[in-house]
């Protein structure tokens, strides 16, 4: 096999990954955000761990978009800022308190998996609504 035909398996296989991992075309971060609470409304509390795991894995790509998001707003110099970094604080609260959810979760008992599965999945519902509202109040 030679090099170039290495490189081009390659990046068939990047992008067919990269295909699978991005959203369908249409695919609003919103109904993404509705999919991600739906899973973990699925969770029994047999597979807590694996809610847990999850939880982590979705929150931390939101930290990767929403590090992104702040980037964006450092750079830019319209008379927007204020207003986008004061909306970049809420999502940062609302960050916080997701996160305090997500430990909730992990310490949860089956007495009340119920209710901190439906506490993380509302507050992850609202970070992401909140996260969509900076993005879209930024392309304005």
């Amino acid at each position: 096999m030679t090099r170039r035909d290495s490189l081009g398996m390659l990046a068939i296989g990047l992008c067919a990954i990269l295909t699978s991992a991005a959203p369908a075309v249409g695919q609003t971060s919103t109904q993404t955000s509705g999919d991600t609470t739906d899973k973990i409304k699925s969770y029994s509390v047999e597979k807590k761990n694996e809610a847990v795991a999850y939880g982590k894995k979705v929150m931390s790509e939101l930290d990767v978009k929403i590090k992104d998001l702040e980037g964006q707003i450092s750079r830019d110099k319209s008379a927007a800022k204020a207003d986008a970094q004061r909306q970049l604080k809420e999502l940062k609260a609302k960050r916080a308190e997701t996160s305090k959810k997500l430990n909730e979760l992990g310490r949860a008992t089956a007495q009340s998996w119920d209710a901190t599965k439906q506490g993380f999945a509302d507050a992850y519902k609202d970070l992401q609504q909140a996260y969509d509202k900076a993005v879209a109040s930024l392309k304005k």
